[in-house]
């Protein structure tokens, strides 16, 4: 695979907002990633595993472990995958300039959801909704995205699997869609975007990823058939930015990982103190 966007790459993701990237991850990193999944113990929201954090958004949307970058080397090496990462630095852009002080890009969010019958999550998000952190910008040449996302499939997921959906352009749309309340985001309630006109089903296979600008109307079909919906998403945006949960790397991370991949995680190397000041270094 190419490390950089083809034109026919560039093409298609300034009409629909996102790519499919085929056998992204091959059969060794797919056995590695469901292996470590395997061995949190975790069942509840709100449990620990480690730095790994078991969390919701309060509706029946499955289970994220969020932090999943500091269950081990599997997920580390997600960081900056070849794969995707030189295509995600042309989506993000800013190289060259003062956006890119500090590093190519920064992590803001990274978690793997494991989904079972009955789960899904609304719709959310829309260029129409104008956010800065998930703008999608093309500007001077380049792409200038404020967040784009890497989500990994860890199981095959097709037809009544609980796929992430998605609406085509809608990215760069100026109006909300007509069913967007009817199906967003809903704490105490499933809802499955399978009913909005417009909204397609992303059906993958183990080790492909779908990037797509966080500025696309997107959710998933609800999961109705038996087994689990195993995915990891890393949320990439310019190195300025910062955390949108509370988390932060453990000093035990940034220890043992690259200088490379450190600065995707934590670009700031170094606190500027006072002499005599004690902190993360």
């Amino acid at each position: 695979m190419s490390p950089s966007l083809t034109p026919l790459e560039t093409y298609l993701f300034d009409l629909r907002g996102y790519l499919i990237l085929r056998g992204a991850l091959c059969a060794a990193e797919l056995r590695d990633l469901n292996s470590t999944l395997d061995t949190i113990p975790v069942t509840e929201a709100g449990q620990w595993h480690g730095w790994v954090h078991a969390h919701s958004y309060g509706g029946k949307d499955g289970t994220n472990f969020q932090q999943i970058y500091e269950a081990g080397s599997a997920f580390e090496n997600l960081i900056d995958h070849p794969s995707w990462l030189e295509k995600v630095k042309a989506l993000v852009g800013g190289q060259g300039t003062f956006d890119a002080a500090h590093g190519p890009l920064f992590i803001d969010e990274n978690f793997a959801n494991l989904r079972g019958p009955g789960e899904a999550i609304g719709l959310h998000s829309g260029g129409h909704t104008g956010g800065k952190r998930t703008q999608f910008r093309f500007h001077n040449g380049g792409f200038q995205c404020g967040q784009v996302n890497v989500l990994m499939a860890l199981t095959d997921i097709g037809p009544g699997d609980g796929a992430t959906m998605v609406i085509p352009g809608s990215h760069k749309a100026n109006f909300p869609h007509p069913d967007f309340e009817k199906h967003r985001m809903k704490p105490d309630e499933v809802t499955s975007l399978n009913e909005v006109e417009g909204a397609i089903e992303v059906h993958l296979q183990a080790g492909d990823a779908l990037v797509f600008v966080d500025a696309i109307s997107h959710g998933s079909a609800k999961r109705i058939n038996p087994g689990q919906r195993r995915i990891v998403v890393y949320r990439y945006g310019p190195s300025w930015g910062f955390f949108r949960h509370a988390y932060r790397p453990s000093p035990q991370l940034l220890q043992r990982l690259s200088p490379e991949r450190r600065r995707i995680i934590w670009p700031h190397e170094h606190k500027l103190m006072p002499p005599n000041a004690t902190g993360l270094a």
